[in-house]
């Protein structure tokens, strides 16, 4: 199927030619394709519009009125404000751009203008916009006479391509492109019938030309659920390939070595633990690989979960590795998985950098000849020269802190083994689908009861002094503590306190009876090992660090944790970071030590009112929206959703993603006549997506 047409350049569209499609390009719009996705920042419905004449000093407004007259106003301050006078039919009123001189170049007399700000008194009734429309260029028709209740679509523009050439640029080719587009519709009437979405050309008639809000919003919620549809589809080719290419090992479980180990636990597992148990074991003991990802929050039984899948793949024979991103973390995994299974006939082992010769070569004999039934390590896993006699299970914790090569790496062998992948960073299930769609998704989204919870506070500066005196009770009492910042040296740019001088200020002065240690990201290795190593030998007091810890082992004493600027963090950050205390049997507390500017005071509030990492997880998305959460997924010039919005399209991912998986089900390739389609689809839109996924 030939898409070209649409992929031409934009120059040779109705109205653009050569300069401005320089401009343009400039803006991302290279092609008439880049024009038609070219996504509406807002819509301004005329039917809001408030009369100038009825406006009031403190109301919202938002209004539409021609301009009467215009100018730069000085100010003795030596600010130059720009002003125009706006009218219609009801009355006139000022609207300023303080700042903004360059305005006069871009509006001129006549020019129609609508404007939303809030009306204010300044030598008379004043509007300061929040945003502006401009509608119709002087002596143009008012679009408004053309349609009752228009809706005005404004777009992201620049200086050199203003509002109303994008507007002209829809104008004059909408309706080809909309032809154009038709011809790329895959998905047939009775499956948009079922999911209530129009046809593809309807939904950007509907975005760039919408009758009301309502059809605006109907023309994103198809296009959202492209995007997501042909990630999904690309997700489960790669899923396809994981699981149904490649023969899994259908694991025999006969609970020799599970049943002894759940009777000798001293606690229930919670109902999350066991629903996700049984996904598990489902998995394992079916002929089909296993490639799960467990998330769950810090403290919620993931080890537990992941010794009992160990446990399954012991009892027919096979050996399973623990794949940990610190030696801290491996060597305190390998000390629960021996504790838990003293009893039973496995032996644990444990493979890291920091083993000597002797050991290495011990450690290496006992995974080559099988008497190591469970083994635990670093990255020294995946050198050269490590043999396992049969491997049956990968589990990698903290998946994040590895690329998806090397938590394959070790998989990469026949009989192919089932991988599950752990995280404690809680991510919403719209965010996990979309990032990880290869992977199956379990969740434990509940805490062992009994657990203390962490008291958190909220304080500003100037209560620092007598935080201090909180933290150094604490300590008096034997307890450990953290002080958090987010820089490790102090910088000109940004007025911070940071690691390094604070640790100097704090050894000297506020905690000079106490013993500190410093730990950041830019140490030597072997120091941040001695150093952690130190606090969790309670040869350090109070630890000064900066947000290399929120990934690191249990210290049970820690029981204080202090966040500096705590506005700088995220709030999914900021709940790693207070996971490190709260490990033991005493009362924990996090104290956040924050500016009051901005939106910080209500988002920290919620920070401080839950310990659910998941609704933090979704507040933070809702706040800091999806911008750059892809990380390396953003690709080229193309981010990876334009129109869906993960904090309220869940139901259309769940979809799309039921739909690509059905589909390659069946016809992995997209090789049958009834799926050619999506495939010209797939290769001419998503070729890059593709090549990142490694199934082009």
């Amino acid at each position: 199927m030939d898409f070209s047409l649409l992929d031409k350049p934009i120059q040779f569209l109705k109205g653009i030619g050569p300069r401005r499609a320089e401009s343009l390009q400039r803006m991302g719009l290279v092609t008439a394709r880049d024009l038609l996705f070219h996504v509406p920042r807002r819509y301004d419905d005329a039917s809001t519009v408030q009369p100038i004449g009825e406006l009031q000093v403190g109301m919202e407004a938002t209004i539409r009125g021609t301009v009467r007259t215009k100018g730069v106003i000085p100010t003795r301050a030596g600010l130059r404000i720009f002003q125009v006078v706006l009218q219609d039919d009801s009355g006139r009123i000022t609207v300023a751009w303080p700042g903004q001189p360059w305005l006069d170049r871009k509006l001129h007399e006549g020019d129609l203008l609508l404007v939303a700000g809030p009306v204010r008194f300044f030598h008379g009734p004043q509007i300061q916009p929040r945003e502006y429309t401009l509608v119709a260029r002087a002596g143009e028709a008012d679009p408004a006479d053309e349609a009752e209740g228009a809706i005005f679509v404004a777009y992201p523009a620049s200086e050199d391509v203003p509002q109303w050439v994008l507007r002209g640029a829809f104008e004059k080719n909408l309706d080809r492109l909309l032809d154009l587009v038709s011809r790329e519709e895959y998905l047939p009437d009775d499956e948009r019938g079922r999911l209530g979405l129009p046809d593809l050309a309807e939904a950007f008639r509907r975005l760039h030309r919408p009758a009301s809000l309502a059809e605006a919003e109907e023309g994103r919620r198809r296009l959202a659920f492209d995007e997501l549809f042909f990630l999904q589809l690309v997700q489960a080719q790669v899923r396809h390939r994981q699981i149904e290419e490649r023969p899994g090992i259908a694991f025999e479980r006969s609970n020799a070595l599970i049943r002894p180990l759940y009777e000798a636990l001293p606690f229930e597992l919670t109902h999350a633990q066991a629903a996700v148990l049984r996904e598990i074991s489902a998995d394992m003991t079916s002929s089909a690989r296993m490639n799960r990802l467990l998330q769950g929050d810090v403290g919620s039984g993931k080890t537990l979960v992941a010794l009992f899948a160990m446990l399954i793949a012991a009892e027919s024979g096979f050996q399973s590795v623990l794949l940990a991103p610190t030696e801290l973390l491996a060597e305190q995994h390998a000390r629960k998985l021996t504790e838990l299974t003293q009893a039973l006939p496995v032996e644990v082992a444990l493979l890291t950098g920091r083993l000597g010769a002797a050991a290495r070569r011990e450690a290496l004999g006992r995974l080559a000849d099988g008497s190591a039934t469970l083994i635990v390590g670093t990255h020294a896993l995946l050198q050269e020269g490590v043999e396992l006699a049969r491997l049956g299970l990968v589990v990698v914790d903290e998946q994040h802190r590895f690329g998806v090569r090397q938590r394959m790496a070790l998989a990469d062998r026949t009989p192919t083994p089932d991988v599950l992948v752990m995280s404690a960073t809680p991510i919403p299930r719209s965010l996990a689908l979309t990032l990880y769609g290869d992977l199956d998704l379990s969740v434990i989204d509940e805490l062992p009861p009994g657990r203390q919870p962490i008291r958190t506070y909220l304080r500003y500066p100037g209560k620092r002094d007598e935080v201090y005196r909180f933290v150094d009770t604490e300590l008096a009492r034997g307890r450990q503590a953290y002080v958090v910042y987010p820089l490790v040296e102090e910088s000109e740019k940004v007025d911070l306190r940071a690691a390094t001088q604070e640790f100097e200020r704090l050894s000297s002065d506020v905690f000079a009876h106490r013993r500190l240690g410093l730990l950041h990201g830019q140490m030597h290795g072997d120091e941040k090992d001695a150093t952690m190593r130190a606090f969790l030998q309670g040869d350090i007091e109070l630890l000064v660090a900066t947000s290399v810890i929120e990934v690191g082992i249990d210290v049970p004493n820690a029981t204080m944790m202090v966040i500096e600027h705590a506005e700088r963090f995220g709030l999914s950050q900021l709940h790693q970071l207070r996971g490190r205390v709260g490990r033991g049997a005493d009362a924990s507390h996090c104290i956040l030590i924050a500016e009051a500017g901005g939106d910080t005071k209500e988002r920290l509030k919620v920070f401080r009112d839950t310990t659910d990492g998941f609704e933090i997880a979704r507040a933070d998305l809702r706040i800091r929206g999806q911008g750059d959460l892809f990380g390396s997924m953003q690709h080229g010039r193309d981010p990876v959703l334009r129109f869906a919005d993960l904090s309220r399209d869940e139901s259309i991912l769940i979809e799309a993603q039921r739909l690509a998986r059905r589909i390659v089900d069946v016809d992995p390739e997209l090789a049958l006549e009834a799926h050619s389609r999506v495939r010209a689809v797939l290769e001419a839109r998503f070729a890059e997506r593709l090549k990142m996924f490694g199934v082009g």
